[in-house]
């Protein structure tokens, strides 16, 4: 579990920070800038809160990554339209939109990947 615990840390600090470096000085509506705070921190609270885990601990951790997952597959998906659409030019960031995009892409496999980790660990302890 430190594994994941780790992953979380890391997958959760990335959005807060990617967050930030995106949105930095592009005027965007901070209801956009703090939905990755939304999910990111509560990924880096249960993984800290995972030191010592118990059955409730652990659904918290699952739960974390699945709203990770949840919130990340609307923004990857929706980008991969707009991308499709040939809407290069309409994302208000500092980063590149294709490569936003990608970003974003390997974020949401992260959190599937940590979302079924999670869920295996919790069965086996029960």
């Amino acid at each position: 579990m430190r594994f994941w615990r780790g992953w979380a840390v890391l997958l959760g600090a990335s959005l807060m920070i990617g967050e930030t470096i995106r949105s930095w000085g592009q005027g965007r509506p901070l209801l956009f800038v703090l939905d990755d705070f939304c999910i990111g921190i509560p990924l880096v609270l249960t993984a800290w809160l995972m030191g010592q885990p118990n059955p409730a601990r652990r659904c918290a951790f699952a739960a974390a990554f699945a709203a990770a997952a949840g919130m990340l597959y609307g923004s990857f998906f929706g980008k991969v339209v707009e991308l499709m659409a040939g809407a290069e030019g309409d994302f208000s960031s500092n980063l590149d939109g294709s490569f936003l995009t990608l970003l974003i892409g390997f974020a949401f496999a992260a959190s599937l990947a940590g979302l079924v980790a999670a869920v295996v660990s919790a069965r086996t302890d029960v």
